[in-house]
């Protein structure tokens, strides 16, 4: 079934492009279905924004439902390198989606990991937000930051900042075989990282965080189950493209930043050569898991999500 979203949004005809199936607005309405209602709480910078439109798009894209995908911004946060008018024409602030019910919300993270989450500048605004979805959106997912952020908000579970950018491709296990988060699951996948900080297993478990769906010996958990706020949290991309994580390391060795080759991406650790894709599979899985999750689980009447 297709995604629902504007026919004049960049991420739209990139899509369909790919053979992804896309609706637009005016489509949709002339259906009788209803559909899911998703909204993307899109925290990272312009270039990268656009990207995770596309990325999330193509997954929700190739689910059987039908996906009506709204962007979502925090109201008076601007990146600054974005336009206004992309903000105004594609997003809406959080004030103005308030008062509505949602059957699932995607929170990004972004690259303020060095920050303390009270130092960022819309951190006020995102626990209002955090305490929205449990009234107003039946399952939240938040991704990386976004994860980190609402483990915080909830559970007072600390981020720690690593030595050094966790970075690449690397091998986790399903440790719950038995999830419907997992269904399909191979006993270990690989998962593209990038972040300079982790959740320590540790932490977790003394807020009674007992569900840990997958993760590693190296960087800890991937993927927690947090029931009691219907919320699933992924500090790892399963979203990202082939190229993502060479677009990262080719923009931070152009800036001169120090930046290590990511682990088990290129082949032969050798930038000039196409990167592996070993993990498309498990994120249309996991994605699919959660929509059919929420299918599963969601009112049908959108006023009764959070009673």
């Amino acid at each position: 079934m297709p995604i629902i979203l504007p026919s004049s949004l960049p991420a739209y005809g990139a899509l369909r492009d790919e053979g992804v199936m896309v609706m637009s607005d005016d489509q949709a309405r002339r259906q009788d279905i209803r559909p899911l209602r998703i909204g993307l709480l899109n925290l990272m910078p312009t270039k990268v924004r656009k990207q995770t439109e596309i990325q999330f798009g193509r997954l929700f894209g190739s689910t059987p439902l039908q996906i009506d995908l709204q962007l979502i911004r925090m109201t008076d946060f601007r990146p600054r390198d974005m336009a206004p008018d992309y903000l105004r024409v594609f997003y809406r602030p959080f004030s103005e989606v308030r008062k509505e019910k949602f059957d699932g919300l995607i929170i990004t993270g972004a690259p303020i990991e060095h920050l303390s989450f009270e130092e960022v500048t819309y951190w006020e605004e995102l626990q209002e937000v955090m305490q929205w979805t449990q009234s107003n959106v039946h399952s939240t997912f938040g991704v990386c930051w976004g994860g980190m952020a609402m483990l915080w908000h909830f559970h007072r579970v600390e981020k720690h900042m690593l030595p050094h950018k966790a970075f690449g491709c690397f091998r986790h296990r399903n440790l719950a075989p038995s999830s419907p988060y997992l269904r399909g699951f191979s006993d270990e996948c690989i998962v593209p990282v990038s972040r300079w900080t982790m959740v320590r297993k540790a932490d977790a478990d003394a807020k009674d965080l007992q569900t840990l769906l997958m993760g590693s010996e190296e960087l800890g958990p991937c993927l927690i189950q947090d029931s009691r706020h219907r919320a699933v949290y992924v500090f790892n991309h399963f979203e990202y493209d082939r190229n993502t994580l060479k677009g990262e390391y080719d923009r931070d060795i152009a800036a001169g930043k120090p930046i290590n080759l990511p682990g088990n991406y290129f082949p032969n650790d050798d930038p000039t050569m196409t990167p592996r894709n070993s993990w498309r599979s498990h994120g249309h899985l996991l994605y699919g898991n959660w929509i059919n999750e929420i299918y599963q689980t969601t009112p049908f009447d959108p006023d009764r999500i959070g009673c």
